[in-house]
């Protein structure tokens, strides 16, 4: 005699109820997961430090240096052992001490490279033929309110409020499309700025350029730490003089789109 399965005969909001009522397996830690971070599940990712693990990845003492877990989550996701990761900005070198511990290939550029496996190169032209890199990470200036380098070429020279610099920033964007391999995706990260009591909304300008080229697979909101304003003057400053400190960055999780993926024709909007 056959017996139903009684999964399938469940309302949905029966089996809402029931995965609810099911004990969650627990959060493995960075220590329990043999150094590694957890992957993160949500859109919110805050870390307490800058690296993670035995060595170190990057140099937390460089300006603006790039959380590691936000590489580590990227590369695990989205990229498999061999391949080939490519960071045009990659000021401390967090990209590859992240790319080599997890068996990625991995490129670095920079214009004032800041750790012995970078290679000195401009942005806004990369030496790589195109559609050959299977994941892009780029953390990029915000504007000129940071000393990134004394080269003359810098982006990270021209105010974000000068139109130029997105024009600047969306010459990094062609080329990073131009390299990745169709359905692969690019990570960019970026912070907004208020100086002077002028807000810029830097993220908002620099993703709308990038929709331009790109499918967006996610935002992530990064909160920020270590900087220089997170002290108890900087938080009496922002109540006495009402504005705000920079509490987070975006992360865009962009996807080149894949041409072999058949698009919906849709008969009623026709």
């Amino acid at each position: 005699m056959k017996t139903k399965n009684k999964t399938t005969n469940l309302s949905l909001l029966d089996l809402d109820e029931k995965i609810e009522a099911e004990p969650s397996p627990p959060i493995k830690s960075s220590e329990a997961n043999n150094g590694k971070p957890p992957l993160e599940t949500t859109t919110l990712w805050d870390y307490p430090k800058q690296s993670y693990g035995k060595t170190p990845k990057g140099n937390n003492k460089f300006q603006g240096v790039t959380p590691a877990f936000i590489i580590y989550n990227l590369v695990t996701r989205y990229t498999q052992p061999d391949d080939l990761v490519v960071d045009p900005m990659a000021g401390s070198g967090t990209t590859i001490d992240v790319c080599k511990e997890e068996g990625r290939k991995v490129i670095g550029y920079d214009l004032s490279p800041h750790h012995p496996e970078i290679i000195q190169n401009d942005a806004r032209n990369i030496p790589l033929l195109d559609e050959s890199v299977d994941l892009v990470f780029i953390d990029s200036p915000y504007g000129d309110n940071v000393s990134y380098s004394d080269h003359p070429d810098c982006i990270g020279g021209i105010s974000c409020e000068n139109e130029q610099f997105y024009h600047e920033l969306e010459k990094v964007a062609i080329e990073a499309y131009r390299i990745l391999k169709p359905g692969k995706v690019m990570g960019w990260l970026i912070g907004d700025q208020w100086v002077k009591k002028n807000f810029t909304p830097v993220g908002f300008k620099l993703y709308e350029r990038l929709s331009r080229y790109f499918e967006t697979v996610d935002i992530i909101c990064i909160a920020r730490r270590g900087q220089s304003s997170h002290t108890g003057l900087w938080h009496y400053r922002a109540k006495k003089f009402n504005f705000y400190l920079r509490g987070f960055k975006y992360l865009f999780i962009m996807k080149k789109p894949d041409r072999t993926t058949p698009k919906v024709k849709w008969k009623k909007y026709k």
